[in-house]
């Protein structure tokens, strides 16, 4: 305290200097009428920027956090404007005033200052007006529009490729399989954002393709991807319009596909990228795996891949110079010759190591990771084989005969698995 006073003790007996007159603290009148009244310009961090950067410092987030992910709702906040409706001159009194809200001379007529009927509906409309803007109202879209990333884009049909002069794309439709922001940092520009589309596009009569875009804005990026991928079709066989020829692995990087001929009524079970392609080409019953890397664009060149590498029955059976037969449950497993080939080896002429298993054959010797079954944790105990010894004597009960035929498609005895009993034809 003692260091303050002495301080400003010190600065009072210093002379202060201000147009030209000189003010002493001690034995001297101090004359004030020189000093200088000029405005003094007060600048801050409110007047220096103008509204816009404001409001924007306010509603919008870094580029830390928005990698952090903070402020998801940002820059849906719209800034309401005070002023929007108002006309300078027309306030909550209705005046006439000449020069301001209405010109001063009007023909020849010179205008006074008058008052007009007062509008009784101009706050509301106001109110209503500035409300308008604050409003955001997300676009709805409906079940089946929606992707199988929700409202974003990945999922999603955005209509046929561009025409190509008088060339239409009828019939086709384009799904996104991906978008995605990167970041570049440049020496010059600093940190620069461009987004990344893939997308596929197809009739669904075995012609698809699929293309790559990148562009500042994501609209810009889904439209360069769509019309290439609308120039770079290709055509797939479609075994009896419903599935593949036979099964294949096909992979890209890290990334590995098993892919499985199914029946009709089948379905689609596969990845979802999958699932969007095969919709795409017409393909619609198949099983595959995905193992590896679950990169999505490996994932989906992999299969591209996969599906031109295909062979006919017809290609097959020239290959191994073999007759092609196929075995189904629905014909009672009679084979049936789906393809011969014009020249046929004998069996003289077939190397023993040579392989003949055609699933084997069309896989490339690759084999399908599948989980050993374990069974249920009752059955491997005592007590369950007296239960089923015990319940063994109920088995011609009505109840248990009707379980017996929904469950295992005929009366047996809970034993046959482990005991099969002879099948004996009655003669007729």
């Amino acid at each position: 305290m003692s260091l303050k006073l002495f301080s400003l003790r010190h600065l009072l007996n210093k002379p202060i200097i201000s147009n030209q007159t000189t003010l002493y603290h001690k034995n001297v009148i101090h004359n004030l009428t020189n000093f200088s009244t000029s405005s003094i310009a007060c600048v801050n961090f409110f007047n220096k920027l103008p509204a816009e950067k404001l409001w924007k410092s306010v509603t919008s987030v870094s580029n830390a956090g928005a990698k952090k992910g903070r402020g998801k709702g940002a820059g849906r906040i719209r800034i309401r404007d005070l002023n929007r409706g108002q006309v300078i001159g027309v306030g909550r009194i209705n005046m006439l005033w000449p020069g301001l809200s209405a010109p001063v001379i009007r023909g020849r007529e010179l205008l006074k200052q008058q008052r007009l009927p007062d509008d009784p509906e101009r706050m509301e409309k106001l109110i209503k007006l500035r409300d308008s803007m604050t409003k955001f109202r997300r676009l709805k879209l409906s079940p089946i529009e929606r992707g199988w990333s929700g409202a974003r884009m990945p999922g999603r049909s955005i209509g046929p490729p561009d025409p190509i002069g008088d060339e239409e794309f009828t019939g086709f439709d384009t799904k996104v399989l991906q978008l995605r922001s990167l970041l570049i940092m440049k020496g010059t520009l600093g940190r620069t954002r461009n987004y990344q589309a893939m997308v596929v596009t197809g009739n669904g009569q075995g012609l698809a393709g699929f293309g790559f875009g990148k562009a500042k804005e994501a609209a810009a990026a889904l439209r360069k991807a769509k019309n290439r991928a609308g120039k770079k079709l290709m055509h797939f066989n479609i075994y009896n319009g419903h599935t593949i020829f036979h099964d294949f692995f096909t992979a890209f990087g890290k990334s590995k596909i098993f892919v499985q001929k199914k029946n009709e009524g089948y379905g689609l079970c596969c990845h979802r990228a999958l699932k969007e392609i095969c919709q795409a080409i017409g393909i619609k019953d198949l099983r595959a795996k995905v193992e590896g890397a679950n990169n999505l664009q490996h994932i989906v060149k992999a299969f591209f891949i996969g599906l031109l590498q295909q062979r006919t029955h017809q290609q097959l059976a020239e290959e191994k110079k073999l007759h092609l037969v196929e075995y189904r449950a629905e014909n009672e497993y009679y084979p049936t010759v789906v393809a011969s080939p014009s020249v046929v080896r004998t069996k003289e002429e077939i190397p023993k190591d040579e392989t003949l298993d055609f699933i084997q054959y069309v896989m490339n010797d690759k084999v399908i990771l599948k989980k050993k079954k374990f069974p249920r944790f009752y059955e491997t105990m005592p007590h369950y084989d007296i239960f089923l010894k015990k319940f063994e004597r109920y088995r011609n009960h009505e109840k248990i005969r009707l379980n017996l035929k929904v469950e295992y498609g005929e009366v047996k005895s809970f034993l046959n698995d482990k005991y099969p009993e002879e099948k004996v034809e009655s003669e007729t």
